[in-house]
């Protein structure tokens, strides 16, 4: 080690940015000097760190936080006193989650976050609070800085009041709110009122992504205008006064609750993630009127729903991001393909009624830059050698569900399995090392992904 240990730092640092996260704490305890390289915080800066019983941490710990310059951790139920170690250690944090709180809390167990002078983004999940999650005292104190928030699966005692202090977050760019309930019954979850979802529009001027849960269903579908608020300034019937939202995405979605016309306001929309709930038999499609408008759409995601052929020939031309997490034939992809020409992006399953996707792939989209397949209960085959005709192909994902996985480990077979990883030899071979595949899936971003986002098994 004594003649790579005199390489410039800058260069150990770009190596080790290949790194996953458990290969740099294996460096980092191998000397001195590569510990130290191995905690620029250059390596750490999107790094979100999860802590729980913070009395268990030693201060070398915390030296180590403070020298990789963390600004992000996900903190699971911590007692009151444990915040004022999270104040004390790391001053300077800009992204706080809570996740996973074991206890109904009051209103004042948030407090501390006022001590965090650069708090920009904040994440609540899994938890009960007795009384409001935001005080009024705190949310003055955080109106000015917060830009992002994130509420999931979090029992409120008045999901109206908590939308109503959610709109004097002003600066917010980014909403997250997926609810739950109210008090601690098991009462039907109602959406939030169209009066109360309109003020909130009109109050966050700069909200850029909405992630909005829409799991319940009420007596009768919700009115056309409930995403296009008026215009306080300019009333009339076509006036819009919300956000130019450019990212939307609908959870938990039963197909009956919102209108044909519900998107029609929505003409700055880059992104639209629709993740249906179920389905009724008789219910038309939405997507075929929801699509028309949204003519600079470049990114669209399909998570269960209606057969793919109601909606494929309705997809503007402008998308060059496709996920779709629906049964698909490779009728479906013969007519997807003509109406994406510019396709770069695909994320699919491999399914018993799929065919050979792989073989039509190429022909299909031939400007693909990266390509997701999800294989359930089968592997891939020959035709996957068929991908190497991508000339823009520069990642592959390969992954296969988790029963997949467990069944085949405990007889010896983890994946991927030795004939997959003769195929992806075979593949890098073909395209000279140009296709980077990838056969694990990706670490969880803790701040953006919640439980009902989250894809992994």
């Amino acid at each position: 080690m004594e003649g790579p240990l005199h390489l410039p730092p800058e260069l150990w640092v770009l190596a080790f940015s290949y790194l996953s996260t458990e290969e740099k704490h294996t460096v980092r305890s191998c000397s001195r000097h590569l510990k130290k390289l191995a905690d620029h915080p250059a390596l750490w800066r999107d790094y979100t760190v999860v802590l729980s019983e913070l009395r268990r941490y030693t201060y070398g710990f915390w030296h180590t936080l403070c020298h990789r310059k963390l600004t992000r951790v996900a903190v699971r139920h911590l007692r009151r006193k444990e915040w004022r170690r999270l104040v004390k250690f790391l001053p300077s944090l800009t992204a706080i989650v809570f996740m996973d709180g074991g206890r109904q809390y009051k209103e004042k167990y948030l407090d501390n976050l006022s001590r965090f002078p650069h708090l920009r983004e904040l994440g609540v999940r899994n938890a009960t609070w007795d009384e409001a999650l935001l005080g009024r005292g705190l949310t003055q104190q955080l109106g000015e800085r917060l830009t992002h928030l994130s509420v999931c699966n979090v029992r409120l005692p008045s999901t109206v009041e908590f939308i109503v202090t959610v709109s004097e977050l002003v600066n917010l760019r980014s909403l997250l709110f997926h609810q739950q309930g109210e008090g601690y019954g098991l009462d039907t979850v109602r959406p939030v009122p169209r009066s109360d979802f309109h003020r909130l529009l009109v109050s966050l001027k700069k909200l850029r992504h909405l992630s909005w849960g829409m799991k319940g269903e009420p007596p009768e579908p919700l009115p056309d205008d409930y995403f296009s608020p008026e215009d306080p300034n300019q009333p009339g019937p076509s006036s819009y006064g919300g956000p130019a939202l450019s990212s939307l995405e609908l959870v938990d979605y039963p197909e009956t609750l919102l209108p044909e016309n519900a998107l029609r306001s929505l003409t700055s929309l880059r992104s639209l993630s629709v993740r249906y709930r179920y389905i009724r038999d008789g219910v038309d499609c939405r997507l075929k009127t929801w699509l028309s408008p949204l003519q600079q759409l470049e990114s669209l995601t399909i998570i269960g729903g209606n057969s793919l052929a109601t909606y494929t020939t309705l997809i503007p031309p402008s998308v060059t991001r496709l996920t779709l997490r629906v049964a698909i034939t490779l009728k479906d992809m013969d007519s997807i393909a003509p109406k994406v020409p510019g396709l770069e992006h695909l994320d699919i399953e491999q399914n018993r009624s799929s065919g050979s996707l792989c073989r039509r792939i190429p022909m299909l989209f031939p400007h693909l830059r990266t390509l997701r397949i999800r294989f359930f209960r089968r592997e891939p085959e020959k035709d996957l050698l068929s991908l190497q005709k991508l000339r823009h192909l520069v990642q592959l994902e390969l992954l296969v569900e988790r029963s997949f996985i467990l069944r085949d480990y405990l007889n010896g077979h983890p994946w991927p399995s030795p004939g997959v990883q003769e195929l992806i030899n075979e593949l890098r071979e073909l395209s000279e090392n140009r296709i980077t595949v990838i056969t694990a899936m990706r670490q969880r971003s803790l701040l953006r992904e919640c439980d009902c986002l989250w894809e992994g098994d």
